[in-house]
């Protein structure tokens, strides 16, 4: 009986090879988009997982509010991780990860010199405390030494070819000699991935006993069904005990004056399982993927999954007037209901199967441009792992089922007088889900193409907004600290060059390269209640004038005032912060120094900057203070639009004279500002991919509900024909009712958009505003695409002969 099923199933489909294309196309495209968007997924969501004992794993935040200054971090201080495991016998163990600047390193007494950016220090017990895989070396003592290393299998491969890594030695910054010790590799879902690791052995701060410098992240492991609730119960009473001096040393107040105050200061457990969709925060170690787009792109793929089985749904009804005679004559020679109902589903699953063999292979053969699209590396054998195999057999269940039982539990109810007298009432006012189903469609369409568009519209508006400095036509060289004292000397020879306008020494550019924090407070001692958290950076006196920051008060740094190292400039949200009418002349101060020798150092204000944007535009403008001293991570030139070019070439020679054998790296500072916003606008493109792909979708059902209407009524295309009506006039009488359809779908989609969109806009303190017009085109769009789908079918039928349509009446 089940191979009698599948045997007509097919004849079926080779009979009616039309329908049977437009189905299996429609739903082997929804299912592409499925696999894909769930592989995705899948990916995102595995993050860490490799880690056997992950579920006990937490990292150890700080967050503190002083003064109405927010500061949130991944960050601990330097002997946190040492009192847990020594003071709290519910951590089983702990590690610190310091991440570094870049590093050049060459293999001793060779030329070839490799400037490595992702880089840390951690702690002797990091292969143990974690599960990566060490393929050389030993777990316990590959890091307990001083000038030791270890390095990831790839970069051992680049510095030394086919050689053992092991015992060499390498040349850091052309200065200390390092021992590999080890060769590692790390999964592509782990939230940091690092390129070398340096022994904490040889990091001077990490013997700090500062509790309120925070440089480490710090990962703590508890004991085997501890709860860590109980933990974060106990560190009121940790900063008590260990910050509590450092508090009043720093603000003028006691632990608990500084809460009566307002103020907010405590640790807390993030679990090393969420930090990659999960955490935001300061001091991250590598870029994070957003919870959010996990739910959106999965609402996606469930979406796109479900219009395909409402096109099954309505080409099968389309077909339905062709195969009620058949159902008739079968009922007739005594097929039992559920026996016809068998044969649909049959014909469900066998198009089903068909689908997802052919969805398997286009997601086979695309997987390598949604990686680039979605800046993945997702492997192709994922989509053969039992997990997903299983996914997928769940989803032919699924979609056989619901794709098919609409049509089996429609088709064959019908009555056998019925039918063979052809009375049925299958028209578009009779086909009332049908209708339901369309408007679903095409309003997820249109969601889609209001999202599409808003997404692109923010970009626009980052792009396009007056951030207070100039990111246009500035190069960046990396790594001028490899000249040493040479550095200012090259800065200046490269200002010779006629097309070079202006240039600039710094660690700190607005484009998220470096940052850094401190307590400040006005007059020369801190008190309680005016102690903020500022961000602070060190500049040269060039620039503000080749960043064109413009000032709204005071004056720059000037090499025609010696006497400036002892001044700071401020912008105007530090000034509003501090409660200043007149700033200009203040004294403002902070703590220097370094591990445990603190002290006071006092500046005299005399300049402000009007705010600009030095982070990201997801973030509101905070206070910020430049101090003028040497930091030598970029040097940075403001260059005509002229032959740029050349430009680069005169930089790469003079760069060749001065730091001869030393690679040669820049960048523009436009494009990594493009790059603050790189998941934005992976969003805009898949959103806008998967958009054309739903109202692909959308329209294959569209036209099988057409062909649907235009063949149940084909007798009164004829009637009309014949009484003189146009084919244009027929056109728009078959179009009428499914308009009215999309219209109504643009009514239900619009809000829903607006409502999602605007919760999406809420993560950027900077951004536009919705503009209406962008609902009006969407809706237009989808409007204008239905007709063309509709016309097409509808022009087919109105240009049937009427005697064709009228014979046999």
């Amino acid at each position: 009986m089940l191979q009698n099923y599948f045997n007509v199933a097919f004849r079926n489909l080779i009979k009616h090879r039309f329908y049977s294309l437009i189905n299996i196309l429609g739903l082997s495209t929804g299912l592409t988009c499925f696999l894909l968007i769930m592989l995705f997924v899948a990916d995102e969501t595995s993050y860490d997982t490799f880690h056997s004992d992950g579920d006990r794993i937490y990292r150890m935040d700080f967050s503190s509010t002083i003064n109405g200054s927010e500061f949130i971090s991944a960050l601990a201080s330097a002997p946190a991780a040492a009192t847990m495991v020594r003071d709290f016998p519910e951590v089983e163990d702990a590690v610190r990860i310091r991440e570094t600047g870049n590093w050049l390193i060459k293999k001793k007494n060779d030329e070839a010199v490799f400037n490595e950016e992702d880089v840390a220090f951690v702690d002797k017990n990091f292969f143990e405390f974690f599960d990566f895989n060490l393929i050389a070396g030993d777990l316990a003592t590959c890091l307990s030494k001083p000038n030791t290393l270890v390095l990831r299998k790839d970069e051992a491969a680049k510095i030394f070819g086919g050689e053992d890594p092991i015992g060499q030695i390498v040349s850091i910054d052309n200065k200390v000699d390092w021992e590999v010790t080890g060769v590692y590799e790390v999964p592509a879902n782990s939230h940091f991935d690092f390129q070398m690791l340096f022994s904490m052995e040889n990091r001077n701060e990490a013997q700090s006993k500062i509790w309120t410098s925070f440089n480490f992240n710090t990962y703590l492991k508890l004991q085997e069904g501890f709860d860590p609730k109980e933990l974060e119960a106990k560190f009121p009473a940790l900063i008590e005990k260990h910050m509590g001096p450092e508090v009043e040393q720093f603000m003028g107040a006691t632990i608990e004056e500084f809460y009566e105050a307002g103020n907010v200061a405590g640790f807390y457990l993030f679990p090393l399982l969420d930090i990659h969709l999960k955490s935001n925060k300061l001091g991250e170690l590598g870029p994070n993927g957003d919870i959010k787009y996990v739910y959106i792109f999965t609402a996606i793929a469930v979406f796109i999954l479900i219009l395909a089985c409402i096109n099954f749904m309505n080409l099968s009804t389309a077909r339905s007037a062709g195969r009620a005679k058949e159902v008739g004559i079968r009922k007739v020679m005594g097929a039992q209901r559920p026996q016809l109902i068998n044969q649909f589903l049959s014909e469900a699953f066998v198009i089903t199967i068909i689908s997802i063999i052919l969805a398997f292979g286009l997601s086979f053969v695309t997987l390598p441009l949604f990686n680039e699209l979605a800046d993945k590396a997702i492997d192709p054998n994922q989509l053969f792992s039992i997990t997903f195999i299983g996914l997928v057999f769940l989803v032919l269940l699924v979609v056989g089922l619901l794709a098919g039982s609409y049509p089996a539990f429609y088709l064959s109810r019908f009555r056998p007088i019925e039918t063979l007298k052809g009375k049925l009432n299958l028209g578009l006012k009779g086909g009332g889900l049908r209708s339901v189903l369309v408007i679903l469609q095409f309003s997820v369409s249109i969601m889609m193409l209001i999202g599409t568009s808003i997404v692109f519209q923010q970009l626009s508006y980052i792009q396009n907004k007056k951030l207070g400095y100039s990111k246009d036509h500035i190069i960046m060289l990396h790594d001028p600290w490899i000249m040493g004292d040479r550095a200012e000397s090259f800065k200046n020879e490269a200002l010779q060059h006629a097309m070079i306008l202006s240039g600039t020494m710094s660690s700190f550019l607005p484009v998220n390269t470096n940052d850094n924090s401190n307590t400040w407070f006005p007059g020369a001692n801190p008190t309680k209640n005016e102690t903020y958290v500022f961000h602070e950076y060190r500049v040269d006196h060039d620039y503000m004038e080749t960043l064109e920051i413009e000032m709204a008060a005071g004056r720059s740094f000037s090499k025609d005032f010696p006497s400036d190292s002892a001044t700071v400039v401020v912008n105007e949200a530090a000034v509003r912060q501090l409660g200043w009418e007149k700033p200009i002349g203040k004294t403002l101060s902070t703590h220097n120094g370094s591990q445990d020798s603190l002290y006071i150092t006092s500046y005299k204000v005399i300049g402000v900057v009007k705010d600009f944007h030095f982070t990201s535009l997801r973030d509101n403008i905070e206070p910020l203070v430049f101090e003028l001293g040497s930091s030598r991570g970029f040097v940075s030139f403001k260059v005509s639009s002229d032959d740029i070019q050349n430009t680069i070439n005169f930089l790469e020679a003079k760069w060749d004279e001065f730091a001869p054998g030393q690679p040669f790296q820049y960048s523009f500072l436009d494009e990594r500002f493009n790059e603050l916003y790189k998941a934005e606008q992976k969003l805009g493109q898949i959103f806008g991919v998967f958009a054309f792909l739903a109202i692909f979708i959308a329209c294959l059902g569209l036209y099988g509900l057409a062909a649907f209407t235009a063949e149940q009524r084909t007798k009164e295309i004829g009637v009309r024909k014949v009484l003189g009506a146009s084919i244009m006039s027929i056109i728009s009488l078959l179009s009428k009712e499914f308009l009215k359809l999309v219209g109504i779908a643009f009514l239900i989609s619009a809000p829903i958009a607006y409502y999602f969109m605007n919760s999406w806009l809420q993560d950027f303190e900077n951004r536009t505003d919705i503009n209406f017009l962008i609902f009006l085109l969407a809706g237009f769009l989808a409007v204008v695409i239905a007709w063309i789908t509709m016309s097409f079918q509808s022009w087919n039928a109105a240009r049937v002969n009427p005697a064709k349509s009228l014979k046999d009446e």
